[in-house]
């Protein structure tokens, strides 16, 4: 029965300690290149030694060295002599029983003191060096069995080691000289207190400097969550995770019997088997000692002595006395500064608090506030509101819990710390209905809350209503990304309304219902918007009324932009600035300016944005702050701007992570990707992605980056990872709140992808369905590159015969759709010109003019892969108009360009569909044939021995003598060199003439006599 349990008890996964797991890896490999390692392992108990012992030990394993542990073991107060040496030994003969013989060899009786089965120990006299003996035979032995194998030697629990053992391992350690050995020691450094033995043994080995000594520190948050992800195989939920991590103070050890005592269903408190063991100490001091340890578990995590002494009430001798005991069983322990006194560990303080009795729990936290209130000096002052909290709660005394309870959450959300800030609010609403009607009635809304409006009442006279709790605590759980708890508030709040009919505080509870409903992606929260405006409607302004509008205009902006959107966003910026609602006016005024771009308008609406992010930052509004770094450069990015927009949002990461907004922080990563992706800084856009997916607290902003890192896996060509980022993002997004700035880039990825894998007929499927929603205001940014995605396939896949059908009517549909489409922008000029471009390509008419005029476009905006693309379409329609050496030139010159932009971004479809349009031109792109320069400048000579340049041929009379000779006749000619078959035919003529023969076939032997020619094939069409 107990064997489930303990396995489930230990985390799988093996978590943290990548620093000292690679220090541990780095010695091996210098112990594996004939460098002897020692190194000191330390930590508390159950900090996770063992854990990493063995993850080292599994990789040394796997290294191929071998590895022979052995341990101290406790008995009473000394350990076995050389247990660990012992154990150890015996296992590296079991696994080297030759080399370990050969080593050993001659000295078998002497040795036989560690290790009995080598034979009788000789039975010599005892003397001063004896011990010194033993100590070199024991190391030479180690040194030799090291010399043709990696050996790990690991001595654990050394806490408990015995004399003999520790004279051994510092021998070892002083006098380690050669083999491929290292040496690991661990210890409890909890345990090494002022008198033990360990002490001077760890002062001496820290003064050699061939001896490391790590130190394992606990485990962070994060750290925990992920263990106990491990230990549970789900991920557990944020709230046990804060329980856990601050009960255990990251300790592994605990976290496990924590996590698996939550698992099993025991009590909210410690598990009894783990209380009984750590209170075993604790009752083995003085009464005295033990009162105080009760008063100091009750204290909190540090208790100032003279707040100690007021609470003890002894004398000054007998409370120093008391401590002193305490401190000297390693129960207690003196702060850093001296002014205090703490737990050793905090499970510990924990176990004597569950031990109190309900009576004297309460009767002691009374004393504590009580002495505090007499005395605020006592306590630091910046602890001071959040102590006296935690002792009247803890009193159960409501009438005076609550208003302290509401100081401390008003302090919290001063300090941006909205967790705390949750837990006390509610912890205030349990508080409520116990608190007496008097001090509830004294209570003020503008003493305590700062997120609810006043909805009509004077916040400085009314009295506090328990729903402006429920509002302050929704918020906060908003902000600290407890979402649901938040959404529970709301729905409760709700109901409560519906008794109490109040149609602006309903209205704010609805808006603050969509916001989580969102975030959550249960939905788009448009109806709930909508039942806000229902309740405000007719009402006179007030700050509910300007919010509701302000979320109204930026639900519309995103979802359904346009003329009612910008109305919206109007009217509550005047609403706002009636009602002085400072905060609501920034926002709208976000919305606004964003509005404004997208209506053409794009100065403007750049410089209201530029206007708020500014004044938000010197009033000090962070949110509103991090939604401008969001949304300015995202507008630059929107008509081209990205290079004006990379500086401001890499302040923005800073400004998210300095206030901890991590939605904004992930959007901003979001947006960086993008513009850097447009820059041609591919590699920082997919860290910038990769940002986005770990940063974010919400679904939305993960799937943006996985939705950029899509986008960049399709352009250089690796459509499996694009089609998984792609699902990942489809994912993160959910089915429940369709955006147009999401439904649209999903759309054209999932094109390109389809066209990629060959899949046309899906790619129409997927345009289809983009084309079914439609491109609102403002969504250009999205609806070019869908549309030339959808072109540009359509225009590859022109001679495929799977096409044909309905060929003709998606082509209308898109150049319906391209005529519809505003542009606003050069960016999108440019995109528009490129998108007709695409679609004359489609249908077989394009020529070197229309792509002259998209290159043009393009050379004169910073989007170096784009122009890559076009210049390639250039140089292809120049080469498919039978141009001359003038034109051949200038194409070798836009694919050389091209080629070396693709190169530089790891753009594979691109770079390969340069280099063989270039083999099928027969052009040299490195060394440009008309003017062949060497690297430093001057003039390559042809080969003076050339026998086609001795007949007078030229360039391109070279290249259709080559075709002659393999068969081809002029139409064919004429499609490989991208000539008309009226050309081919003049420069058939011309070569006959040259070489004085009569038909082709005297020119072809005549070209194969002189081996003119590599038996080469032509390669087919480039695709891309």
């Amino acid at each position: 029965m107990l064997g489930p349990v303990e396995t489930r008890s230990v985390s799988p996964v093996f978590v943290g300690r990548t620093d000292e797991l690679d220090t541990l890896k780095d010695a091996l490999a210098r112990a594996a290149a004939g460098e002897p390692q020692a190194l000191l392992l330390g930590g508390e108990a159950g900090v996770g030694k063992t854990r990493l012992v063995e993850e080292f030990a599994a990789a040394a394993c796997r290294r191929g060295a071998v590895v022979a542990v052995g341990g101290c073991v406790e008995i009473g107060a000394d350990g076995l002599p050389f247990a660990p040496f012992s154990t150890a030994l015996r296992a590296l003969r079991e696994a080297l029983p030759e080399e370990f013989a050969a080593a050993g060899a001659g000295q078998e009786e002497e040795l036989a003191r560690l290790l009995p089965e080598l034979g009788e120990a000789t039975s010599s006299r005892h003397d001063e060096q004896g011990m010194a003996r033993l100590f070199e035979l024991t190391v030479r032995l180690l040194e030799r069995v090291a010399a043709a194998h990696t050996v790990v030697l690991v001595l654990e629990d050394l806490h408990w080691a015995d004399a003999s053992t520790r004279h051994l391992l510092a021998y070892l350690f002083r006098t380690l000289r050669t083999g491929r050995l290292l040496v690991l020691a661990s210890y409890r450094a909890d345990d090494i207190h002022r008198r033990h033995p360990m002490r001077p043994l760890l002062a001496e080995l820290d003064r050699l400097r061939t001896v490391r000594r790590l130190e394992l520190a606990r485990f962070t948050r994060e750290e925990v969550a992920r263990q106990i992800a491990g230990i549970l195989a789900t991920e557990p939920d944020p709230a046990q995770v804060d329980d856990i991590f601050e009960r255990s103070d990251g300790n592994a050890f605990f976290v496990e019997e924590l996590a698996v005592a939550a698992c099993q269903g025991c009590c909210p408190g410690l598990p009894d088997s783990l209380r009984d063991l750590l209170l075993v100490r604790v009752e083995a001091l003085p009464e005295s000692a033990q009162r105080v340890a009760r008063i100091v578990a009750e204290g909190g995590s540090t208790v100032e002595y003279r707040l100690i002494a007021a609470v003890a009430q002894l004398t000054e001798d007998d409370l120093i006395e008391a401590l002193r005991a305490a401190v000297g069983a390693n129960i207690l322990t003196a702060t850093t500064g001296g002014d205090g006194y703490r737990f050793r560990h905090s499970l510990v303080r924990e176990a004597v608090a569950d031990d109190l009795l309900p009576g004297e729990r309460s009767r002691l936290n009374r004393r504590y506030a009580e002495a505090v209130e007499t005395d605020p000096t006592l306590v630091p002052a910046d602890a001071r509101v959040m102590r006296l909290a935690s002792y009247w709660y803890h009193a159960h005394d409501a009438a005076r819990a609550l208003p302290a309870v509401l100081d401390a959450s008003v302090v919290a959300r001063r300090r941006h710390a909205y967790t705390e800030q949750l837990r006390l609010l509610e912890r205030a609403m349990e508080l409520w209905d116990s608190a007496p009607d008097e001090v509830r009635a004294a209570l003020r809304p503008v003493d305590y809350t700062d997120v609810y409006p006043p909805c009509g009442c004077d916040p400085a006279t009314t009295p506090l209503r328990y729903l402006d709790l429920m509002a302050e605590a929704a918020v906060a759980g908003r902000f600290c990304g407890e979402r649901e708890r938040a959404l529970k508030i709301t729905k409760k709040a709700l109901r409560l309304l519906q008794d109490e009919p109040d149609p602006l505080r309903a209205a704010w509870f609805w808006v603050q219902r969509s916001r989580l409903v969102q975030a959550l992606a249960r939905g788009d929260g448009w109806q709930e918007l909508a039942n806000a405006q229902d309740l405000v409607r007719g009402l006179p302004p007030s700050e509910v009324h300007a919010d509701v509008l302000a979320n109204v205009a930026g639900w519309s902006m995103l979802h359904r932009p346009g003329p009612e959107a910008f109305a919206a966003a109007e009217r509550a910026v005047e609403y706002a600035r009636m009602v002085g609602a400072r905060e609501i006016e920034l926002n709208a005024r976000i919305t606004l300016g964003c509005l404004m771009v997208d209506a053409g308008d794009v100065e403007s609406g750049l410089a209201e944005t530029a206007r708020v992010m500014e004044t938000a930052l010197q009033e000090g509004v962070a949110h509103v702050a991090g939604r401008a770094h969001v949304n300015l450069p995202s507008e630059l990015e929107s008509v081209g701007r990205s290079r004006e927009a990379v500086p401001i949002l890499r302040e923005g990461i800073a400004f998210a992570r300095k206030y901890g907004l991590l939605d904004s922080e992930a959007w901003i990563w979001g947006n960086l990707s993008d513009s850097l992706y447009a820059l041609g800084q591919w590699d920082e856009a997919a860290e910038a992605a990769s940002g986005a997916l770990g940063s974010a607290a919400s679904a939305k902003p993960r799937g943006s980056g996985a939705l950029r890192l899509a986008h960049i896996a399709l352009a250089r060509g690796d459509a499996a990872e694009a089609g998984r980022q792609l699902a990942i993002s489809h994912a993160h997004y959910g089915t429940h709140d369709p955006m147009p700035q999401q439904l649209l880039p999903i759309a054209r990825i999932a094109i390109g992808v389809a066209a990629e894998e060959g899949r046309i007929l899906d790619a129409r499927v997927e345009l289809d369905r983009a084309l079914a929603v439609g491109f609102p205001p403002g969504t250009q940014r999205y609806g070019w590159p869908l549309l030339l995605a959808a072109a540009t396939t359509e225009a590859d896949a022109r001679a495929l015969p799977v096409a044909a059908d309905g060929r003709a009517d998606v082509l209308d549909r898109l150049a319906q759709a391209a005529r519809k489409l505003t542009t606003g922008a050069p960016v999108w000029d440019a995109y528009e010109r490129w998108t007709r471009a695409e679609l004359h390509r489609a249908h077989g008419t394009d020529t070197a003019a229309v792509w002259s005029d998209v290159v043009t476009d393009f050379e004169c905006l910073d989007r170096p892969y784009d122009l890559a693309r076009v210049r390639r379409r250039l140089a292809q329609a120049l080469l498919e108009e039978a141009a001359g050496d003038d034109e051949r030139d200038r194409a070798t010159e836009l694919l050389r360009l091209a080629g070396a932009v693709a190169d530089h971004l790891g753009a594979h479809p691109l770079a390969e569909a340069v280099a063989l349009l270039a083999q099928r031109a027969r052009l040299t792109l490195t060394l440009p044939h008309a003017r062949l320069r060497s690297r430093g400048g001057t003039p390559v000579p042809r080969q003076a021995l050339d026998p086609a340049e001795s007949l007078g041929l030229t360039n391109r009379e070279r290249d259709v003598l080559r075709l002659v000779s393999t068969g081809r006749t002029n139409r064919q000619i004429a499609e490989e060199l991208f000539i008309s078959p009226k050309t081919a035919s003049v420069h058939v003529s011309n070569i006959l003439s040259k070489l004085g023969v009569a038909g082709r076939g005297e020119a072809a032997a005549v070209a194969h006599r002189l081996g003119l020619f590599p038996a080469e094939p032509l390669t087919a069409e480039a695709r891309g």
